[in-house]
């Protein structure tokens, strides 16, 4: 029991100590506080027109990157309107200054871009949507998913293709946001793509024009 007492009063002892040296140091004399750690206090920064050599220019103010776009600055897009970035159908899906959404996607669709959206739907989508985008990834075959939309159904088929980016956007039901994820164009490439996959399940020879059924017989 004394020996227990004797901890106890020693560590009591070592408190006020501590408090005594460290929490007082600076306030009742003009010793500065000891720092134990002084990453706040001393932070290593840039500062505004000072020179640093952390850039090869030693200018530490640098310009914006080439392509940076102020949310309020006007710009080009790549099918050639000029808008506003809160305004333009390529971020948002909707048609500018309105709350409808884009009948198709805003992007040239070609080789690349359905390459590109192959690769982002085989790692963002494929996991809770499968590799064919019929309902049917991993997260529903280890039950983490049970109801998983498929792809295929008319109602997302018919659906616009702002719509679906919206949706890839922010998210809906238990999909969460991929937004923060993927940049824009990923999103339409990815939506690219999945027009591909739908017409490869739900095409038929009707589609074709006669050139093409011709070439099949």
């Amino acid at each position: 029991m004394r020996v227990i007492l004797s901890i106890v009063l020693i560590g009591m002892a070592l408190g006020a100590a501590t408090v005594a040296i460290l929490g007082f140091q600076g306030r009742m004399s003009r010793t500065s506080p000891l720092e134990i750690f002084p990453d706040m206090n001393r932070q290593l920064k840039l500062r505004p027109q000072v020179p640093d050599h952390f850039f090869p220019n030693g200018v530490s103010s640098q310009l914006p990157p080439t392509g940076t776009v102020a949310r309020s600055q006007p710009i080009q897009t790549v099918v050639g309107a000029v808008y506003r970035f809160e305004d333009s159908p390529v971020n948002t899906g909707l048609v500018a200054g309105t709350t409808n959404y884009i009948a198709t996607n805003p992007l040239p669709v070609n080789k690349a871009l359905l390459a590109r959206g192959h690769e982002r739907f085989d790692i963002y989508c494929s996991p809770c949507h499968g590799r064919l985008a019929d309902g049917n990834g991993i997260t529903k075959k280890i039950g983490d998913m049970p109801a998983v939309a498929n792809l295929h159904d008319q109602r997302i088929v018919e659906m616009a293709d702002g719509e679906i980016f919206h949706t890839i956007t922010h998210g809906k039901g238990l999909m969460g946001a991929y937004g923060p994820l993927m940049p824009e164009q990923d999103r339409w490439a990815v939506i690219a793509y999945l027009r591909a996959l739908q017409l490869s399940w739900l095409g038929s020879t009707n589609d074709l024009t006669s050139a093409q059924s011709a070439a099949l017989k």
